[in-house]
C-alpha cells in the first residue's frame, strides 16, 4: 500500500476531483461513511445504548465529521456535534454536511469558548474531526483548548484521518495534540503516522478507502509503500501437505565466536521457527561444543579457527564453500567477531557467493571500505545494518527525517544492487529499482541484544524457502516486528528479551496462515 506525504495526498485528491470528475462532496461522503461503518462494526455493539460527541473543525476534516455524526445518528447512536464556528467560515462541503446534520435534528453546539463545554462529557465515544492531514504548526485559541479538553475526557477517542494537531509528514506536534485510541486514515497511509511520536498518538490505525481510482494513485509514481498483513500473507510460500524437510529450505548460519555464541544460536533457532526444514550453524571449532549444548534441533558444524581466539580462520574458506553448495540460503555474520582473519574470510566469501545470503552484524563491519565486493557477488544479497553499521559502511549517518532516510535506502540499494534493510523505528527496506517499504510492526522492547540476530534467522529462513530477496526482507521485518509486539504484550516491552520473539513466532504464524 502506497505511503504519502501531505502534498502528495492533496495532489491525488485534486487529480481525482479535477480530472476524473468525482465531486469533492462524494469523496467526503465516502470518507464519513467508511469511518461510520467501522465505528459501528468494530467499536459499538448496540448503537441505541451508545452516545457520541463529534468535534468538527471548519475545514473538510470537519465536513467528514458531520457525515459521521449523521450516519451514527441514523444508526441509533445519541449524537451531539460540537463545532468550531462561525458558520460562514466553514468550507463549502463542510457547510453542506452541517446543514444535512441539522436537518435531522442532531444537537449542534457552537464552541466560541471552552467555557461552553461541560466539565465532563457524558458520552462513550468522541470523534475528533477538528484538523486533518493538511494541518501544520501549533493549534491556537479555542482549537487548542478543545484538543486539551478532548484529552481530558474518559471516552474512547476516534481520530478522523489524523489526530488533531499532529503533523502528517513527520509525526511531530507543536503544542496541543489529540491522543487517539483509534485513527481511521483516509485513502492512503501517511508517513507521520508510523514515526514517533506520531505512531504513539494514532492508537490503532486503519486505512479507509474513499473511492480514489487506483490508476490515479499509480500515475503519481509514489516511491514508498507501507507493508500490510494482507501483503505478507499473500507473499508467504505455500507449504505443500506432502512436503518433507528438504522441501522447506536448508539454511546455513555462518556465525559465532568466543563470547558471542548467543547470536549464532538465536539466528539458528529463529530460522528453524520460521519454517526451515534444516538449519546448520557453521562456527569456530572452539565454540562448537557450546553451541551444540545450546541447541537441540539446530545442527552445528565446527570449522578451523584462529589459534586460541575462538574466531573463524581464513583457512576455513574451502570447507565453507563446500558447505554453502549444500544449502539454499546463508545467514552470515551474527556474533562472528572482528578478527582480521575472519574479516578477510567474509570478504572472500561474499565475492564468490552463489547462494541467497543475508549479511548482518560483524559480517557488515567486514565490508566497511570494501563495498565494491557487493558488485562482484553473483547472488542475491540482503544487508541489514542498524544506523551505526550503515555509517561504518558508507561514512554517513542516515538522516533522521523519514522521507530523506527512505531516499537514502533506495539510493544505496540501487547503487550496490542489493536489498538494504535499515533497522530503526521504523525499519525501511528497498531493493534495486524498488519502492522503499516502511515496516509498521514492532516496539521499543525490541531494542535489546539479540533482536537483530532473530531477524537475520527469520529472513534467512524465508530466503531458503524460495522467496525473492526483497520479499523475504519485507516479510521478515513484518514477522519480526509482530513477534516483538506479541512478546511485549506477554512480557511487557521493558522485560522482554530476544528469545521471547522466537517463542512468539508460532502465534505470528497463527495470524498469517
Amino acid at each position: 500500500m502506497k505511503l504519502v506525504t501531505t502534498a502528495q495526498m492533496q495532489a491525488v485528491d485534486r487529480e481525482t476531483i479535477d480530472s476524473r470528475g468525482i465531486p469533492s462532496d462524494t469523496l467526503m461522503e465516502h470518507a464519513g461513511a467508511g469511518i461510520a461503518d467501522r465505528i459501528l462494526s468494530q467499536l459499538i455493539e448496540d448503537p441505541e445504548t451508545v452516545s457520541a460527541a463529534v468535534f468538527c473543525g471548519k475545514g473538510n476534516n470537519g465536513g467528514d465529521g458531520y457525515v459521521i455524526a449523521r450516519l451514527l445518528h441514523q444508526a441509533g447512536v445519541t449524537v451531539v456535534i460540537y463545532f468550531l464556528g462561525p458558520l460562514d467560515a466553514l468550507s463549502v462541503d463542510a457547510k453542506r454536511n452541517f446543514d444535512r446534520a441539522a436537518g435531522l435534528g442532531i444537537d449542534l453546539v457552537e464552541i466560541t469558548s471552552a467555557d461552553i463545554l461541560p466539565e465532563q462529557l457524558d458520552c462513550d465515544l468522541i470523534v475528533d474531526a477538528v484538523f486533518g492531514t493538511g494541518f501544520s504548526g501549533a493549534p491556537r485559541g479555542v482549537s487548542a483548548e478543545v484538543i486539551e479538553y478532548i484529552n481530558d475526557q474518559d471516552a474512547h477517542v476516534v481520530a478522523v484521518d489524523m489526530p488533531s494537531g499532529m503533523n502528517a509528514d513527520t509525526g511531530d506536534f507543536e503544542g496541543a495534540v489529540v491522543v487517539a485510541d483509534y485513527t481511521y486514515t483516509l485513502a492512503l497511509p501517511k508517513f507521520g503516522q508510523f514515526v514517533s511520536p506520531g505512531r504513539e498518538l494514532v492508537g490503532e490505525i486503519e486505512v479507509v478507502p474513499i473511492g480514489i481510482p487506483e490508476d490515479v494513485v499509480e500515475s503519481f509514481n509514489l516511491t514508498c509503500s507501507l507493508t500490510t498483513m494482507a501483503e505478507v500473507i499473500e507473499a508467504l510460500p505455500i507449504r505443500p501437505p506432502d512436503g518433507h524437510k528438504g522441501d522447506f529450505g536448508k539454511v546455513l548460519v555462518i556465525a559465532g565466536s568466543t563470547g558471542l555464541t548467543g547470536a549464532a544460536s538465536l539466528a539458528g533457532e529463529s530460522a528453524l521457527r520460521t519454517g526451515s526444514g534444516l538449519v546448520k550453524v557453521a562456527c569456530p571449532r572452539t565454540v562448537q561444543p557450546v553451541l551444540a549444548a545450546k541447541m537441540t534441533e539446530v545442527m552445528t558444524h565446527p570449522l578451523p579457527d584462529v589459534a586460541k581466539k575462538g574466531a573463524l580462520a581464513l583457512r576455513a574458506l574451502g570447507e565453507l564453500r563446500e558447505l554453502i553448495a549444500q544449502h539454499d540460503a546463508i545467514v552470515l555474520g551474527p556474533g562472528i567477531g572482528r578478527h582480521r582473519e575472519t574479516g578477510e574470510l567474509i570478504r572472500r566469501l561474499v565475492a564468490s557467493l552463489d547462494c541467497p545470503t543475508i549479511i548482518d552484524a560483524d559480517g557488515l563491519n567486514a565490508l566497511a571500505g570494501h563495498l565494491d565486493i557487493l558488485q562482484e557477488c553473483p547472488s542475491a544479497l540482503v544487508l541489514t545494518p542498524h544506523p551505526g553499521e550503515f555509517e561504518r559502511l558508507t561514512g554517513e549517518m542516515p538522516p533522521d527525517d523519514i522521507q530523506k532516510r527512505a531516499d537514502v535506502v533506495r539510493k544505496f540499494a540501487d547503487e550496490h544492487d542489493v536489498v538494504l534493510l535499515l533497522k530503526g523505528s521504523p525499519t525501511l527496506i528497498a531493493g534495486p529499482g524498488s519502492d522503499c517499504y516502511l515496516n509498521p510492526s514492532g516496539n521499543n522492547g525490541m531494542a535489546t541484544g539479540g533482536s537483530g540476530d532473530v531477524l537475520s534467522g527469520i529472513i534467512g529462513s524465508l530466503l531458503g524457502q524460495g522467496m525473492e530477496a526483497l520479499e523475504a526482507a519485507v516479510c521478515g521485518a513484518y514477522i519480526h516486528g509482530t513477534a516483538g509486539d506479541i512478546a511485549a504484550g506477554e512480557k511487557t516491552a521493558r522485560a522482554m528479551i530476544a528469545g521471547d520473539m522466537i517463542h512468539a513466532l508460532p502465534k505470528v504464524f497463527e495470524l498469517l496462515d
